[in-house]
């Protein structure tokens, strides 16, 4: 029997769940991109928010492309669970605040019309980095996006907001708070900019308009949300008596990081945890060097070794013990943090999740496309640690075995370098690869540049791996 608001009350009690009568809503958000995170992260907090103040929000979901979600929710009148998986058993929760569903290519107008709604005051996005289509401040911008508003069926996230506050505009309606949840540096700040100039060249008085109405708050998420599984699903079924098509699964942290910077009524992010602060750079500083950092160490340093899971890595007391000291001695001292940002205790909570059991993470999946992650993950930090005159000797180790993990005699290696940097490796060889990578003209040139120490300690390593 599937999940449904006729069968929800057959859920057994220990599916948890928000008492509030979800016909009710005076506000709305219009998600862009809502796929299995938005469900486990965004649509959770947005449901605690509304137990926290009594304040009913509903999202309308918006598919940009595939039908996939919509046919999952449909079906279930937009019902659907989020299981947390962490020590002990499961938890399941039964969120609600999901009203509806729009497939855009199949009905755009439903779209613009949810865009325009008066209930609507917020507009969220999760549509990865190349759905921003980001160029450079001064490059032209494509003529597709220039006129993608002028479509009937518009393409982009930028036709469809151009709709959207331009039938707001004449119908005297008030901004929107456009919050992107990408993780993507200033996701914010890099959203307005395109925005604006795509409305700049098809109506100024438009782009004015916006500039004044709307804003665009930074943010940054965090929630591991790995794909469903159709065992996960019978797992589910087996355990709450109802088949859950729209599932998804997590682990118990999450965390979400917003720039106080709204144009209008928004739900109580904060009293469900949401963290509402005057900047947010500080916050993604930390996710990119000790998280994402501590995960490539992990994967590239464990995939030598043979294993293949984050777990079997930081559970290896080398591995470890290295991954600790990256974190808490190099990548936490290598910036300065928000009054409030508490790193001792987030690099405890990094490795508590690391070692769950319970969400397996490939450490090849996390190891892919390497050059153009350890820039933002490695680099940076080891520039910022040298210009305070700090030596970064647990980083140096897990660049060493990125730089062999790049050689190419392994079958984990996927990279848009690959080629070029495997080719470099057979030009340069082990004694000579280090100066070839990070030299000015260098793939990897950065504004960290090797010292002599540096180059040293980076071949004693990439030789003791072989």
């Amino acid at each position: 029997m599937r999940l449904s608001q006729a069968t929800a009350a057959m859920l057994p009690d220990a599916v948890r769940r928000v008492a509030y009568d979800r016909d009710s809503a005076a506000h709305q958000i219009v998600h862009l991109g809502m796929g299995a995170f938005t469900r486990a992260h965004q649509a959770v907090l947005t449901e605690d928010a509304i137990a926290a103040s009594g304040d009913v929000w509903r999202i309308i979901d918006v598919s940009m492309r595939s039908a996939t979600v919509r046919d999952q929710l449909a079906p279930q009148d937009h019902l659907f669970t989020v299981t947390s998986k962490g020590e002990g058993a499961p938890v399941t929760r039964l969120v609600r605040c999901v009203g509806d569903a729009i497939v855009a290519p199949e009905h755009p107008d439903c779209v613009v019309a949810a865009l325009a709604d008066p209930r609507t005051q917020v507009v969220t996005l999760t549509v990865t980095e190349k759905g921003y289509h980001l160029v450079a401040a001064d490059a032209d911008l494509p003529a597709s996006l220039c006129e993608d508003a002028a479509r009937a069926a518009p393409q982009t996230i930028y036709g469809y907001l151009a709709q959207g506050l331009e039938r707001r505009r004449a119908e005297g309606l008030a901004g929107l708070t456009i919050l992107s949840c990408d993780n993507l540096a200033e996701n914010g700040t890099r959203l307005r900019e395109m925005l604006l100039r795509v409305l700049g060249a098809r109506d100024p008085a438009l782009a004015e308009w916006c500039s004044v109405h709307c804003t665009f708050p930074n943010s940054m998420v965090d929630r591991i949300v790995p794909a469903t599984q159709p065992a996960d699903l019978d797992a589910l079924e087996a355990r709450i008596g109802l088949r859950d098509e729209a599932a998804v699964f997590t682990e118990p942290f999450r965390q979400w990081v917003i720039e106080d910077s709204f144009a209008g009524p928004r739900p109580a992010w904060d009293a469900a945890g949401a963290q509402i602060v005057a900047d947010v750079r500080p916050y993604e500083t930390a996710k990119l060097r000790m998280l994402n950092g501590a995960h490539s160490a992990l994967a590239y340093l464990g995939l030598a070794k043979g294993l293949e899971l984050v777990n079997q890595a930081i559970a290896d007391p080398e591995i470890g013990a290295l991954v600790g000291r990256l974190m808490r001695d190099e990548a936490a001292d290598s910036f300065t943090p928000a009054p409030e940002q508490d790193l001792a205790a987030y690099a405890v909570s990094l490795i508590a999740r690391f070692a769950n059991p319970a969400l397996p993470h490939r450490l090849a999946q996390i190891a892919m496309d390497g050059s153009q992650k350890i820039p933002q993950r490695w680099l940076a930090t080891l520039a910022d640690r040298q210009a305070q005159g700090k030596a970064s000797p647990a980083i140096l180790p897990a660049l060493a075995a990125w730089i062999v993990h790049v050689r190419g005699d392994n079958p984990h290696v996927s990279d848009p370098l690959a080629e070029p940097l495997a080719s470099l490796w057979r030009t340069a060889g082990a004694e000579g690869i280090v100066a070839a990578l990070f030299d000015a003209d260098g793939p990897m040139a950065s504004s960290w540049v090797p010292t002599p120490e540096d180059r040293a300690a980076l071949n004693a390593h990439i030789a003791a791996l072989g």
